[in-house]
């Protein structure tokens, strides 16, 4: 009988736990819903893929879900290392930050970090997953994106596209048929897994190869245009578009690690919308959020079982980032910018 007792009390315990938790997250989201309305307006920096009609459909459901009725002007985002460094050098000048909410991947937002750039939340009392909050509750990661060595397959067989990321110290690529974007964390990140000395090695051997510099959207249009034989990584977001587009680009598959750059969402200091950013930082993590996220942009979360992200990395060696590696990618993605020549 007192065994019995003790399993009610455990369950009526964990029940009234399950309540509070319930109540409490409710009363947070709606502090945050109202403090939104009050703003009325938020501001998004956010990759240009994502195209003003997602932006829209995004901020369609977000007004639903919360029977809110926000304004978001969406910049596109072509060049996140860029406009990281802009974002940088406002605050060193004591400036506002241009947004009010920065959706980009995992790296550009270390660098935010490094420098307590965010305003963070406590994302769980929302009902965010723990595992997809980051740097100390200043981020929210919300899409996984993949990044593989490309090329255009009508000019180039795919006997002969690249097998391994080794393959791309070929000396048939030499000479401009290589293109390499700025999105250096890319490279930065195979140190995670080969070490420093073998990856920096790798990196001045690429930049013996006389490549073609640029940014991701670059390189895509290069590509397509048969000018560079061979892209060292382009995002799974090119490939989705050139898909739906029937532009001839498609991912060197096969090749691992897979780099999987995780896009995340995190409100800037200073913000002059911070609530409203929050609150659609979390509803990015929603399922009619990935949803849509899906079909704009092609990713999705691989946290999430049964997204297409979720089922791409199944059975492959990807590559994920962690926050304790944060201050060796920042180092050597400047290390190599410079050994590349994308910065003196």
């Amino acid at each position: 009988m007192k065994r019995l007792q003790i399993l009610v009390a455990s369950i009526l315990g964990l029940l009234v736990l399950t309540l509070w938790s319930g109540l409490v997250s409710a009363a947070a989201v709606d502090e945050l819903v109202a403090a939104a309305k009050k703003e009325g307006t938020l501001d998004v920096y956010a990759p240009s893929g994502l195209t003003p009609l997602g932006v829209q459909a995004l901020t369609e459901a977000f007004n639903k879900k919360h029977n809110l009725s926000i304004r978001v002007n969406y910049t596109p985002g072509h060049n996140f290392t860029g406009d990281v460094g802009k974002m940088v050098g406002f605050a060193a000048a004591g400036m506002a930050p241009e947004w009010d909410l920065m959706v980009i991947h995992d790296a550009g937002h270390a660098t935010l970090w490094r420098r307590k750039l965010h305003k963070p939340l406590e994302y769980g009392k929302l009902g965010v997953n723990p595992e997809m909050i980051h740097y100390d509750n200043g981020t929210v990661t919300f899409a996984n994106q993949f990044a593989l060595p490309a090329y255009n397959n009508k000019a180039l067989p795919a006997k002969d596209a690249p097998k391994s990321w080794e393959d791309l110290l070929d000396p048939k690529w030499k000479g401009g048929k290589l293109g390499i974007s700025n999105a250096v964390h890319h490279l930065a990140r195979l140190a995670t897994v080969w070490g420093e000395t073998k990856t920096t090695e790798f990196v001045r051997a690429l930049a013996r190869q006389q490549p073609f510099l640029g940014t991701l959207p670059a390189l895509s249009t290069r590509l397509e245009m048969g000018e560079i034989h061979v892209a060292f990584t382009l995002l799974d977001s090119f490939i989705h578009r050139a898909k739906a587009a029937g532009a001839p680009i498609v991912f060197a598959e096969g090749i691992e690690p897979v780099i999987s750059p995780a896009l995340h969402a995190g409100v800037l200091k200073g913000a002059l919308h911070p609530n409203a950013g929050h609150l659609f930082t979390a509803f990015l993590s929603t399922p009619i959020a990935q949803e849509i996220w899906e079909r704009y942009e092609g990713q999705s979360s691989a946290l999430i079982p049964g997204t297409k992200g979720y089922k791409y990395a199944q059975g492959k060696k990807v590559l994920y980032m962690t926050q304790h590696q944060t201050e060796m990618m920042d180092r050597l993605t400047r290390e190599y910018g410079k050994i590349l020549g994308f910065t003196k």
